[in-house]
């Protein structure tokens, strides 16, 4: 059974920074899912074969996705952050035995972690 633990979640004033922490990252397709109060979960970030990475609109230029193999973890950056940033946030991971694309869609994960929390003050 995969665990997928996050760290690094926080509270944060708008415009500051945090940098989330995901263990282990040694799967084919990783990406990064928040979800706030009465809204649905939405991919934030994603990495896949090649270290080929895709973003939401709304975090581009923001967020950077990133996977340290001497680590083993998957770390998502996130910068210039607003109160609309405001969830939880979860590591995903895709376990196959092929090289896949990075996808913001979660049907497209079967590992989850219980996700840390995200706050964004004004």
């Amino acid at each position: 059974q995969v665990q997928l633990v996050e760290s690094g979640g926080g509270s944060v004033q708008s415009g500051g920074s945090l940098r989330l922490a995901c263990k282990p990252s040694t799967y084919s397709r990783m990406g990064w899912f928040r979800q706030a109060p009465g809204k649905e979960r939405e991919g934030v970030a994603a990495i896949g074969y090649s270290g080929r990475t895709v973003y939401a609109d709304s975090v581009k230029g923001r967020f950077t996705i990133s996977q340290d193999n001497a680590w083993n973890t998957l770390y998502l950056q996130m910068d210039s952050l607003k109160p609309e940033d405001t969830a939880l946030y979860y590591c995903a991971a895709y376990d196959g035995s092929n090289w896949y694309s990075p996808s913001l869609l979660w049907f497209d994960y079967n590992y989850w972690g219980q996700g840390t929390q995200v706050t964004v003050s004004s």
